[in-house]
Order: C-alpha cells, then sequence, then structure tokens
C-alpha cells in the first residue's frame, strides 16, 4: 500500500461520515442548503480543474471555448431570472462578491453606511470585516428591536448627516425587508450608490416572495449562491445601475479581488439558476410558510421568538432569545447533540458584547424546506427543540424522534431528476 493512502481513505470516511451524520439530523443553519444531483455533478466535471481569467472571449488563457459558452449561459440566466441588465457570476462567495463592490465604488477613507452586527449585519460589514480592511469610515444605522429592522426615520438621519459614497443593505438576520422604498428620497438627495446584500434572501428575491431590491432603489445587489438560493458555494452580482458604475464593480470582481473564478461552481450555479426559473415560486412559499409555522409554535410553547409585532419573519429566518435556557452557546450545543443543527447568534439587545456566547440562536427553513418538510413537520420540529431545551429527557430518545421524523424526506426536491438527500457518491475505484 501506498504510504499515505490512509491518511487520503481517512479524509475521505470523515466525508462520508458526515453524509451520515446531516442524514440522521435536522439542518436548520440558515447559511446552507443542498444542491440538487444535475447542480452536483458540474461540481465533478473537468470544470474544476480549468482557469478563465477575465471575462467570455477576452481570456488571458486558451481552452476556454466551453467555459466562455457556459459562462454567457449563467449570465443571462442571471438576467432573465432577476430581471435585470446586469450580471457578474465570477466572485467565488457571497463574501468575495461584497468586497469586489467594495473595491469598485470605494477608496480608503470614504464614508459608507451599514447595518451594526447586532442589528443583523453581516461580518464583512463590520469594522473588523472587509469594510474596516478597506479602510472605511462605517456609520451604522439605528436598528428597532421591536419591529427587528433598520429603523428608516433613524437611517435617513444617518445618510443625511453621513453623506455616504455608498448606503449598504442587507443582513444576515433578515426576517424583513429592508427599507429602500421609505428611503429612496435620502438617496437621491445625498447622491449615493445603493447597495444590497442579498446573500440570505436570494432565492426569495428569485422567487418573487421578498422585496425586488433592483426596483426598489439598489443600484447593484450581491449573494452567496448557496442558501434560499439552494446553489453551490459561490458568489453573484446584480446590477441595474449605469455602464460606468458597472465597470467598477466588474474591475473591482477581476482583477480586484479574484484571478480564476472557480468555474465548475459557476456551472453548478447556471443549474441551479435554471431550476428556480422553474421551481423557485413554489419553493421560496414553502420556504417561508414553514418558518412562520415553525415560529408560531416556538413563540406558543414559551420560547421568546423576536419580531412577533410583525408575525415573526417574512423570510427563511427565525431568530429567538434562549436565554432563560441557558443562552445560545449551551442551547446549541445541546441541540447538536441530539441531532439538531442551527447556531447561536447575537440578538440586539446584546450590543455586540460576545459573539461567542449570545443570548440568541437563529434557525433557518429552507434545507428542511428542500427535502420536503411542510408546515406540520415545521411544527414538530419546535416542539422537539424545546422539548430538547426545557426538559431533562436524554440526548438519545430525542435523536430517535428526530431520525424518525426524517425518514420520510430522503429525496431532494423542487429540482431536475431525483436523489436522495445526504447521499455519499465514490468515484474511487
Amino acid at each position: 500500500m501506498e504510504p499515505h493512502l490512509k491518511d487520503a481513505l481517512e479524509i475521505r470516511d470523515f466525508a462520508v461520515k458526515n453524509n451520515g451524520m446531516f442524514n440522521d439530523s435536522i439542518p436548520l443553519i440558515a447559511s446552507e442548503n443542498i444542491m440538487s444531483p444535475l447542480a452536483m455533478e458540474m461540481l465533478l466535471t473537468d470544470f474544476g480543474h480549468r482557469y478563465a481569467e477575465g471575462l467570455p472571449h477576452k481570456r488571458y488563457y486558451q481552452g476556454n471555448y466551453f467555459v466562455d459558452l457556459m459562462e454567457e449561459k449563467v449570465t443571462d440566466l442571471g438576467k432573465k431570472l432577476f430581471n435585470c441588465p446586469q450580471v457578474d457570476p465570477r466572485p467565488v462567495s457571497g463574501t468575495n462578491a461584497n468586497m469586489a463592490v467594495i473595491f469598485g465604488l470605494t477608496k480608503p477613507a470614504e464614508t459608507i453606511t451599514a447595518p451594526d452586527l447586532s442589528g443583523g449585519g453581516h461580518i464583512s460589514a463590520a469594522r473588523f470585516g472587509a469594510l474596516g480592511f478597506r479602510g472605511l469610515d462605517i456609520r451604522n444605522y439605528p436598528y428597532d428591536n421591536e419591529t427587528m429592522t433598520i429603523d428608516p426615520d433613524g437611517a435617513a438621519k444617518v445618510i443625511k448627516d453621513a453623506k455616504p459614497k455608498v448606503a449598504l443593505f442587507g443582513q444576515s438576520v433578515f426576517l424583513f425587508p429592508a427599507p429602500l422604498m421609505e428611503l429612496r428620497d435620502t438617496f437621491q438627495e445625498v447622491g449615493c450608490k445603493v447597495w444590497y446584500d442579498a446573500a440570505h434572501v436570494l432565492g426569495l428575491i428569485a422567487g418573487k416572495k421578498f422585496q425586488d431590491p433592483l426596483r426598489e432603489g439598489a443600484d447593484v445587489v450581491t449573494g452567496s449562491t448557496h442558501k434560499t438560493l439552494p446553489g453551490p458555494q459561490h458568489g453573484i452580482v446584480l446590477g441595474n445601475t449605469d455602464d460606468e458604475t458597472w465597470k467598477k464593480v466588474q474591475r473591482g470582481v477581476f482583477p480586484g479581488v479574484l484571478s480564476n473564478h472557480h468555474l465548475n461552481t459557476m456551472a453548478a450555479l447556471g443549474v441551479t439558476l435554471a431550476e428556480t426559473m422553474d421551481f423557485g415560486q413554489e419553493y421560496a412559499s414553502k420556504i417561508i410558510e414553514n418558518a412562520k409555522a415553525m415560529a408560531e409554535e416556538l413563540h406558543a410553547l414559551g420560547i421568546r421568538v423576536l419580531g412577533e409585532k410583525r408575525g415573526f419573519t417574512q423570510s427563511h429566518t427565525i431568530v429567538a432569545d434562549v436565554s432563560g435556557f441557558g443562552r445560545g452557546k449551551r442551547v446549541s450545543e445541546r441541540l447538536e447533540s441530539c441531532n439538531i443543527i442551527l447556531n447561536k447568534n447575537l440578538l440586539p439587545a446584546d450590543n455586540n458584547k460576545n459573539s461567542m456566547d449570545p443570548s440568541g440562536i437563529r434557525i433557518g427553513t429552507q434545507e428542511i424546506t428542500r427535502i420536503g418538510f411542510g408546515k406540520s413537520e415545521a411544527r414538530r420540529v419546535a416542539q422537539i427543540i424545546h422539548r430538547a431545551i426545557s426538559t431533562d429527557v436524554s440526548e438519545e430518545e430525542i435523536k430517535r424522534e428526530v431520525k424518525e421524523l426524517k425518514s420520510d424526506f430522503t429525496e431532494i426536491k423542487y429540482c431536475y431528476g431525483h436523489h436522495k438527500a445526504y447521499e455519499y457518491i465514490s468515484l474511487f475505484k
């Protein structure tokens, strides 16, 4: 035996066991999903070995004939799905797409307005994230803890006072639409560019079940493509802006923040965009229905679900204050040991104090919806969560309940073809 084959097979074994773990678990991470069989197939192709710097037909490498055709097709699908004139599918992640916009539209020391972390903002918008590393002067919007969204009157005042180069909207805790329509006059008065980070809600926007930021005043929209849009770990930028601004964004993509742009994941993204055109509206509706049902059940069971005044959520995300059950860290770890996978999360009341031991948890319904869960199963998940964190029932007993519930949901839905969820397929001979 080759001396290090055992190491390679050990890594393979980790992958097999990871598939098995998720097969027996209820996946509720709000930033994850699973791909369709046709999209997954793209990851195994020769696209994964190749380079294609630049834009189609303007490459720095030879051998890109089919790459160019694929990239043009993906771009066209993006324009049709999101009804926009400009699409760049090259970013390799949502944060990479964010960095491209930052590099394209701002210079160090310029001012940008953005959501605060405790108000659901993404880490790339923090002073220790991509905005801070660009050397930008970051001004945060005030957040309304009762309505769980950016306070539009307060945001208008911040924008008028700061006169930012760019106004950023979009969150990692994204329960309700951002107040773009309410702020349109303010954007025009100040003359700033408007950037919307749709990483979490991109699939809901594609399914026409959330706000439409490009029609509500956004110049550019960025997103990761593996959350409510159930594709590969990749990124995308959408535009509805003037040519000069778009050229700056594209220069921010390349050569700004990437070289090659991971052609196999771009191909998988293209498949996902096509599937979303056929299945996306129904899928988005079911995601939101399940989130509302689960939130209502958690609330009825005595768990403090935020956003109550507005019906808890209009997206895939639920946020709950579990400080009465041991805070977010303890609760998320207890649930993980019971095969319920979600994450601890800062709440507005935490005021950025300790992201490793916050008072809350975050739940997403997009992956359980992808494998066929409906409202009754979403309510059942809420009951299992409550039982796991409020009683001394054994982890093994909860695991049995989880496995029994999950056993009836084995196929990936809302896609072309049929495939078992979490099945490990090996090409190794």
